[in-house]
């Protein structure tokens, strides 16, 4: 730590958050790391959610007014008023596990080229969870070193937002927080990943994330899942992977929904050498010029890039496994473009 300044400072924006804000600000109380600073940001609140900040009357905590309303303009306040390195992210309506802190600050200590460091995350309370939530959960606390989150990085979003903790010069030298039609974080992610950024995830819970009808991921249109599959597409027309494959990839999924999420790839001149499909009436026939064939082609042409869109949790994992059998790995030979939630 440099004399003066805190070894952690914890972002927190917020908005009409007075039914939550207690215990979030309660649990940053209980931290086993008590060398931090938490910038609370009002987003335009018209409730008591800024007294309830004040009244916790720590000098840790400092509340900041967000003079130009939005989420991303009120994260960049942060990082711009934060004075510590290392930046944790932190929601209004979650709660830190009492070593979060702690673990995370100690794991990017010691791992110097560590851009980013998040945790596995516990979603509540169950009465609220849909099941593509809890598969997302299941999904993304499975992510922990970085080639796995590399892989699975045009699928979903590999972190919960407010699990995270950062270098604050490497995400201010990357363009910091960025307006758009697209999930404000996970396009940071994808960003920090095109520009070779190592990030990873400790074992272990260490934040209880709120699940609910309010919550920006089920109400803010860009969050939306038309909106994920802009972003990542976007980015995956710029990846390497795919340039050095143009004439050599494939896509899996002949069906009506899958050929409409490729559409962008089209338009934009990335052509499929085939559709692949199981379903037999389609099998034979040709979409947009582009022969539908079986698996099978697949096994005598395996130096193509797989891109699926396959959703179904159970067609899911049966392609994985199809995938494992035949010697495909996935970041390399295969990816899964479609998300959880």
């Amino acid at each position: 730590m440099d004399a003066g300044y805190p070894s952690v400072s914890i972002v927190l924006p917020f908005r009409n958050a007075s039914d939550t804000i207690d215990e979030a600000l309660r649990s940053v109380m209980r931290q086993s790391l008590p060398d931090w600073e938490l910038l609370a940001i009002d987003d335009g609140s018209t409730d008591a959610s800024a007294a309830i900040v004040t009244a916790i009357g720590d000098p840790r905590v400092r509340l900041l007014r967000n003079p130009r309303p939005g989420l991303v303009n009120a994260l960049n306040l942060g990082l711009g008023e934060s004075r510590a390195a290392l930046i944790a992210r932190m929601d209004s309506d979650d709660i830190m596990r009492p070593r979060r802190l702690q673990k995370q600050f100690e794991a990017m200590r010691s791992e110097p080229a560590l851009c980013l460091c998040a945790s596995q995350v516990r979603l509540f309370p169950d009465a609220h969870i849909r099941a593509g939530y809890r598969a997302y959960i299941d999904w993304q606390n499975t992510l922990l070193h970085p080639e796995q989150i590399d892989a699975a990085m045009f699928t979903e979003s590999p972190f919960v937002h407010p699990s995270v903790m950062f270098r604050r010069d490497h995400i201010l030298a990357a363009g910091g927080y960025r307006h758009g039609d697209f999930p404000e974080d996970y396009e940071l992610w994808l960003r920090l990943r095109a520009g070779g950024a190592q990030m990873r995830k400790l074992p272990g819970i260490l934040l209880d994330w709120r699940d609910g009808p309010q919550r920006l991921s089920r109400t803010d249109p860009r969050c939306r899942r038309a909106a994920f599959d802009r972003i990542k597409l976007d980015y995956l027309m710029r990846d390497p992977r795919l340039l050095a494959r143009r004439e050599h990839f494939v896509c899996w999924g002949a069906g009506r929904k899958t050929r409409r999420r490729s559409d962008p790839l089209l338009a934009n001149g990335f052509r499929p050498r085939v559709w692949i499909d199981i379903d037999s009436r389609k099998i034979g026939n040709r979409i947009d010029g582009i022969p539908v064939v079986s698996p099978d082609w697949l096994r005598e042409h395996r130096e193509h890039l797989v891109l699926s869109w396959i959703s179904n949790h159970g067609a899911r994992a049966g392609l994985q496994a199809f995938f494992s059998q035949n010697g495909l790995r996935e970041g390399r030979d295969y990816l899964m473009l479609a998300g959880y939630t």
